[in-house]
């Protein structure tokens, strides 16, 4: 069972209140490595005395890692912050030191009293040994021991004035060495709290998903339809690589039961032909570690995923834990299902929707059985190059359950990431993030003004991003929002824009380069539904729409910029149109690749029904430029990665937006004049 906290006596120089910390350390909190976090900590002192703050990363094997001194953000509230980067992935840890600043200290004493000259000698003899004891610090560069012997030299030469011998003590070069490396009475720790750093695909990916019978399938001769297969879909994986995608994100692939199955739009009678639901799984032929025939064989499947990486991208899989009647499962093991008082299997049910074609798990019988079977799926699907489980409906099982099983695989296999599909309410999908999964679905799909955007943003890169990493899918394969469907090719193409540039990881489902919008009638997801039916798609005829070379871009803009690719560094602009978004992304040159900063401006029109005209007014500090900068005339260069259209921007710009034009967005790389 949990326990509290043990009692621990308070530092010398206090800590509280440290953040990231996930349930006072009962979980870890997140990064990724090169990912730029922020830790903040509530540090003070009694009495007048001055002190200061360090952020530490403990590595893996206990070590001390980059380290950074913190600075205040709450003027007047005690609070500091540092920004930190992981070196590689790992269990590692962040602790904050609270320390007694014995230079800070003489630094304000003697720039009162000296000046009014009381005590002279004394406050200058004062600051020598401090500045003699703070070049003695282990690990203090020759050149900047040298810097503050200097000073203390200086600081007792009495040939010169009271005030050149102070202004030595106190000199920018000084305060330069003792900020790269203070020195530090008193150091008081906290806690070291668990960080858990993920690889980088944990933050950042774009995934395209399929239904893999539908690749390849066609009506023969006959009108009589023909299943794709894993080889028909692996021929055809080099349009969706071309378009940058890095992650093959596969619906199940096991066999479908019979029972119950559904037929088209989801009707309860399935007519001879009809494939059923790939989420119905289960029959005579395997269960979730097995393969339906219809699709082929492992060394097929062994064939796509190596095929895959070839093109630069990593397979994710479905993982659906409900049986259909037809499961192995199901006459192995009655004692995982819930039976009625009438004898009969509860189907699943999620009021008003009815799915009479899958039996839920029932972890509460036998939960030790339940727990290694499905451990044994996941590590067949692992050993076959699965390396991603997109999770179907994790909310509605126990959460024990993927706490321990999650924590199983990381330590097997640390690479595997689980993705949370999990559209329900805020308090479930946090704490699944807390308990292991790595990224969660989001509401994305359901924010659609620049207030709506703006505030769910604000509140993901800023308040959770510690715990839960957001995907982003302007529709899936069940939502089919009413924006979508009313706005056509202008709002797939403005959502597209707007899920590749918010978020570190997007995704699209197949069909979306045709701007597949119909819905069913009373249902927020597309008519003729690709989980009943096969679909055979014309991708070629679609590119008039241009739809697909705008995904080629987006991807192409996320590749080349590392802005695009974290979530914690998000600033919004104003624009004088509230259908007119702005914001920019960053990286600093200390953490870019480049070793300049990487920023991106992205303008997005949210109306797909009309043009909008506008000003954007630029935060140019938040753009890497200093806040004194003459904002009247040009001091940015801008690069529309979506064009190749070159401007030279100030501080306010004007930009229009037309979405029958075919461009509804601006994604602009910035450079300064």
């Amino acid at each position: 069972m949990p326990q509290p906290a043990p009692y621990a006596p308070v530092g010398r120089i206090p800590v509280t209140e440290v953040f990231p910390v996930v349930e006072d350390g009962r979980w870890p909190s997140k990064a990724v490595p090169g990912e730029v976090f922020p830790i903040r900590a509530t540090v003070f002192r009694e009495g007048h005395d001055r002190f200061g703050a360090t952020a530490v990363l403990v590595r893996p094997d206990g070590t001390d890692g980059p380290s950074a001194r913190m600075y205040e953000v709450g003027i007047g509230l005690d609070r500091y912050e540092a920004r930190l980067a992981a070196d590689f992935p790992g269990d590692w840890g962040i602790r904050v030191e609270g320390w007694s600043d014995p230079y800070g200290t003489w630094a304000h004493d003697a720039g009162v009293k000296v000046p009014a000259g009381v005590d002279v000698e004394l406050m200058l003899e004062e600051g020598a040994r401090v500045l003699e004891r703070a070049a003695a610090v282990p690990g203090r560069a020759e050149g900047d021991a040298e810097a503050l012997l200097n000073a203390a030299v200086a600081l007792r030469d009495d040939s010169a004035s009271a005030t050149d011998r102070l202004s030595a003590g106190l000199s920018a070069d000084v305060a330069a060495v003792l900020d790269r490396l203070p020195l530090r009475d008193h150091v008081s720790p906290s806690a070291t709290y668990p960080l858990q750093v993920d690889r980088q695909r944990a933050l950042a990916g774009s995934w395209y998903e399929i239904f893999p019978r539908s690749l390849g399938a066609h009506r023969d001769e006959q009108g009589v339809w023909q299943t794709g297969t894993l080889q028909s879909a692996t021929q055809r994986l080099g349009r969706i690589a071309a378009m940058g995608f890095d992650v093959l994100y596969l619906t199940p692939i096991s066999p479908i039961g019979t029972t119950n199955r559904k037929g088209r739009n989801n009707t309860l009678n399935a007519l001879p032909g009809d494939p059923g639901s790939p989420y119905g799984i289960g029959s005579p032929e395997g269960g979730h570690d097995a393969i339906h025939p219809d699709l082929g064989t492992f060394d097929d499947f062994d064939a796509l995923v190596a095929r895959a990486r070839e093109l630069g991208m990593e397979v994710a899989l479905d993982l659906a834990l409900q049986c259909s009647p037809d499961h192995p499962w199901v006459t192995e093991h009655p004692e995982w299902f819930t039976v009625l008082a009438d004898g009969s299997i509860a189907y699943a049910e999620n009021p008003p929707k009815k799915y009479q074609d899958i039996y839920p798990l029932n972890f509460d019988n036998d939960p030790e059985g339940i727990y290694q079977a499905i451990l044994e799926v996941v590590r067949t699907w692992i050993s076959h190059g699965v390396t991603i489980f997109r999770v179907d409906n994790p909310h509605t099982k126990p959460l024990p359950f993927w706490q321990r099983l999650i924590r199983q695989v990381r330590e097997d296999n640390p690479e595997v990431l689980f993705l949370a599909e999990a559209f329900t309410r805020p308090a479930m999908m946090r704490t699944l993030a807390k308990i292991g999964f790595h990224q969660s679905y989001t509401y994305f799909a359901w924010r659609n003004t620049k207030q709506e955007l703006t505030d769910y943003l604000v509140e993901l890169s800023q308040e959770t991003a510690h715990v839960m990493r957001p995907t982003f899918w302007p529709t899936t394969h069940d939502i089919l929002t009413p924006f979508m469907t009313n706005g056509k090719v202008p709002a797939f193409k403005l959502r597209a824009v707007l899920a590749a540039t918010m978020s570190p990881t997007w995704g699209i489902y197949s069909g979306y380069e045709l701007a597949e919008s119909v819905p069913r009638p009373g249902y927020e997801e597309q008519i003729d539904n690709e989980k009943y039916e096969y679909k055979q798609r014309d991708f070629g005829a679609a590119r008039v729409n241009g739809i697909e070379a705008l995904l080629t871009a987006l991807n192409a803009a996320r590749h080349a910029h590392p802005a695009l690719q974290q979530l914690r560094d998000v600033w919004f602009h104003p624009t004088s149109d509230d259908n007119l978004i702005a914001y920019s992304k960053r990286v600093d040159a200390a953490h870019s690749p480049s070793g300049k900063d990487d920023v991106v401006l992205t303008v997005v029109n949210l109306d797909p029904y009309g043009a909008h005209e506008g000003e954007i007014y630029l935060n140019l500090e938040q753009l890497g430029l200093p806040g004194w900068v003459d904002g009247s005339r040009p001091v940015l260069r801008v690069t529309d990665e979506l064009t190749g259209d070159v401007y030279d921007w100030s501080g306010q710009n004007y930009v229009r937006l037309d979405p029958f034009s075919g461009r509804v967005a601006h994604v602009f790389s910035v450079e300064p004049l």
